[in-house]
């Protein structure tokens, strides 16, 4: 298991935001997304989220709600997903899921916890899970080390981020625009009045997703956040390339170039 404490440490250190990247588990399939991640690694990627595909991801928008039924109608399991965790830990990056709460309940909230502990994940981000009704998660978490990571948007009061940011590990996922998930022409300069915002009620890193799709969009959103999260940007290369050695390399490409992006600020 990679600290994401330490990884934060390091990339301040260098002077840069850490690049966080996101995939579903289990697409184009569940080896060939393993090989992709990996590749995204190789070419930059600090940080990775596997994301955990979902029936109902009222959160996503179209790109990944796409590649999460392509991972689905293969069978894509909870199994399915920590192996691919253990796959990505295993190059030495922190590795974390982002996965609705349902999926866990029916796994088991402790059994879920301590399962991807032992695959080498260091937290789990939930989307639509609110502190208020979060506190077996909160106990599971702390018994297996792992980081409970929340997420705040700009409609979030300062009361609200206070809260959030009192049961949060890891770092803040910061929404840089309300609405569902998504590449955008321009990033909202929301982001980063909510940034300012969550610091001055928290210690945390701080990163922000939603929108970033390209070296210029990381480097306005690294001026001033801990960390860029990039996910629809990397699902639509696979989506679009025509095979999978293709995709893999589409996506190693993207990371090289937001690596560029998030060291120039």
């Amino acid at each position: 298991m990679t600290d994401l404490g330490s990884l934060f440490a390091r990339t301040a250190a260098e002077g840069r935001s850490a690049l966080v990247g996101y995939l579903p588990a289990g697409f184009p399939t569940v080896d060939s997304g393993i090989e992709a991640l990996k590749a995204m690694v190789d070419a930059g990627v600090d940080v990775v989220e596997v994301g955990l595909p979902y029936s109902d991801p009222v959160m996503d928008g179209p790109t990944i709600q796409a590649a999460a039924e392509r991972a689905l109608a293969q069978g894509t399991k909870t199994a399915d997903v920590l192996r691919t965790v253990d796959a990505v830990a295993s190059t030495g990056v922190p590795a974390l899921v982002m996965t609705y709460w349902n999926p866990v309940e029916r796994y088991g909230v402790e059994r879920f916890a301590r399962d991807l502990a032992t695959a080498g994940g260091c937290g789990v981000i939930t989307p639509d899970l609110i502190p208020e009704e979060a506190e077996s998660w909160l106990d599971a978490t702390s018994a297996a080390g792992i980081d409970p990571v929340f997420v705040v948007a700009p409609s979030s009061t300062d009361e609200r981020l206070r809260r959030v940011t009192s049961v949060t590990r890891g770092f803040v996922y910061t929404a840089s625009t309300m609405g569902v998930t998504g590449t955008r022409q321009t990033v909202s300069d929301r982001a980063e009045n909510l940034v300012k915002r969550v610091r001055q009620v928290s210690d945390l890193p701080v990163c922000v997703g939603l929108g970033v799709s390209n070296a210029d969009q990381a480097a306005e959103v690294a001026a001033y956040a801990d960390g860029v999260i990039v996910g629809s940007a990397f699902v639509r290369r696979l989506l679009d390339e025509p095979s999978v050695p293709a995709g893999t390399a589409a996506v190693a490409a993207l990371a090289a170039e937001l690596a560029t992006g998030v060291r120039r600020r």
